[in-house]
């Protein structure tokens, strides 16, 4: 049925042929308004009536370029080929019982050059739709042509499988954007545990630097609570020196005013024995120059504020 389809097809409107159809002296066949169409468009200035050439003329078949010479009743003289009409009406009805009914077409739009000419043919070259007069007589007359429905097949096939890539791409992209949204909640994620990780490292070496700190202070207050202790011990035995060195000065006033001389010669000899022993201090520790010096204890964290300025992450 398709071949047989393709058979019916006329070379001007590219649709099947539309009764009546005439048959040319070379044998090829055509629809009898595209029979006139292209008289016309080879005999523009033929007189008309009602839109029909009434007078001789000539034309070239658009299948094989045979010149076709008319007599005075023009395409109306030609023969009528009514094996192919009765072959057109059984495929008619073949393709009407076999298959279901098609749906209302919207109506054809028009030819904007040929405006009683309706779009029907397909430029392939140029790839827009035009009429059958553009072909044989119009801009489209070297172009190479196609039936509009086969190309509206094809375009329409390209434009669902087009449609049917943006949707898989669509996808695709949607897929992506899901890929990117998980990988910022990753990030956000992970740099969250990396800054717990780091202050955690932090805080230990804080805790280490608190140890330190402790351990270096408490050396500092032990041997400044050992040093005052001494300082505080010597200064009660030199205290205690002092008030004995005191009550001797005293008891050696009252004997200077003793009036009896053997008494008080009595009295001044163990006297000056304890004046003798209370001048003397050498029992007394002496505290040695710059005992209350601590800078001993001096610390230098150049060499460690060096290291920690140069702490940085493992590469």
């Amino acid at each position: 049925m398709e071949n047989l389809e393709k058979q019916l097809i006329c070379p001007i409107c590219l649709e099947m042929f539309t009764k009546p159809v005439v048959i040319l002296p070379c044998q090829h066949n055509l629809c009898r308004k595209c029979a006139n169409d292209v008289f016309q468009a080879s005999n523009p200035y033929l007189p008309t009536r009602s839109g029909s050439v009434t007078s001789g003329g000539r034309f070239r078949c658009p299948s094989c370029r045979h010149e076709v010479v008319l007599d005075r009743h023009g395409v109306y003289g030609l023969q009528r080929n009514l094996l192919v009409e009765n072959i057109i009406d059984m495929f008619k009805q073949e393709s009407s019982s076999s298959k279901p009914a098609p749906q209302q077409k919207e109506e054809t739009p028009m030819c904007d050059v040929h405006e009683e000419e309706k779009i029907n043919i397909y430029c392939v070259t140029h790839g827009v739709p035009t009429c059958s007069m553009c072909k044989v007589f119009g801009a489209h007359k070297d172009c190479e042509v196609a039936p509009i429905s086969s190309v509206y097949q094809t375009k329409k096939t390209e434009l669902s499988d087009g449609i049917a890539m943006m949707v898989g791409n669509n996808d695709r992209m949607q897929g992506i954007i899901s890929q990117l949204e998980e990988a910022c909640r990753a990030i956000e994620e992970n740099g969250r545990r990396q800054k717990t990780q780091v202050c955690e490292k932090f805080d230990q070496l804080y805790s280490i630097l608190e140890e330190r700190k402790r351990e270096m202070s408490q050396k500092v207050t032990a041997e400044q609570e050992e040093k005052v202790n001494y300082i505080r011990g010597l200064t009660r035995k030199y205290g205690d020196h002092l008030e004995e060195s005191c009550k001797i000065v005293e008891m050696g006033i009252q004997t200077m005013e003793e009036p009896e001389m053997a008494l008080f010669l009595q009295n001044t000899k163990p006297l000056l024995k304890k004046i003798t022993e209370a001048s003397s201090t050498a029992h007394l520790d002496k505290v040695e120059r710059g005992y209350e010096s601590m800078d001993h204890y001096t610390v230098d964290f150049k060499k460690e504020g060096k290291a920690l300025r140069s702490i940085d992450f493992i590469q």
